[in-house]
């Protein structure tokens, strides 16, 4: 599994449209997502460019990964990042 780096926040929250991810709003530097799917869930996307290994993966992959009942190895094929 290669996991992607030099990816902005704004191309993570496109790639999560995948999943059934919509954007509410846009607070300043940040980007919240929620789905309604398998019950609803949110979750927040620094609109940094690029995003920290750290957070892309703890706080933003691994959270959406265990929502939908996937591996990150099957989240990442799925989403294409």
């Amino acid at each position: 599994m290669r996991i992607p780096r030099q990816v902005s926040g704004t191309k993570v929250a496109k790639a999560l449209r995948v999943p059934g991810y919509d954007r509410v709003r846009q607070d300043g530097s940040h980007i919240p997502l929620t789905t309604s799917l398998n019950g609803t869930h949110h979750v927040t996307i620094p609109n940094h460019k690029p995003l920290k290994l750290g957070t892309l993966l703890g706080g933003v992959l691994k959270p959406v990964a265990a929502h939908h009942g996937l591996t990150l190895e099957e989240l990442l094929a799925k989403i294409s990042l």
